[in-house]
């Protein structure tokens, strides 16, 4: 009897065979992409707008947002500003890495497709800011519109 009951709990060979045969063609192929050094990304779309950006600490903890072109402080960043902060704090980590500063100013660059991206031309480093949702995109979105504040203001 102890032989009938232990053949019925095995599960059937073939179908797990099968699984495990299909998880590593699977394996393989991504491997294959991604050492073929072929683009993965959807091509970008036409850009729509388009403002060079250059963004400041403070003394007070602040982050001054300047507009490169002509110098106009834009929008002055205070609290915590997390995501913002952190997508800066990458790209500038990057630039430390290959011995750049903060002179070459930040592209902000609106699809028409509705992606939105931080592109640094110095290190060719790019964030499709769209990929962490409509709020942490809005963040940077609304420099695109946003109307130099007054000298005072700075």
């Amino acid at each position: 009897m102890s032989d009938t009951t232990s053949r019925s709990n095995d599960l059937p060979r073939t179908p797990l065979i099968a699984i495990g045969v299909l998880l590593v063609a699977v394996i393989v192929g991504v491997a294959a992409v991604r050492l073929s050094g072929q683009s993965i990304r959807a091509p970008d779309g036409d850009a729509v707008a388009t403002r060079a950006l250059r963004f400041e600490d403070r003394p007070d903890g602040s982050i001054a947002v300047i507009d490169a072109r002509d110098g106009a402080l834009l929008e002055s960043v205070q609290g915590e500003a997390g995501f913002l902060r952190g997508a800066l704090r990458a790209l500038a980590r990057e630039r430390m890495k290959r011995g750049l500063g903060p002179e070459q100013a930040f592209e902000l660059v609106a699809r028409n497709d509705g992606r939105l991206t931080l592109m640094d031309p110095a290190t060719g480093e790019r964030i499709d800011l769209e990929s962490f949702g409509p709020t942490n995109a809005g963040v940077f979105a609304r420099l695109l519109n946003v109307e130099p504040q007054p000298a005072s203001a700075r």
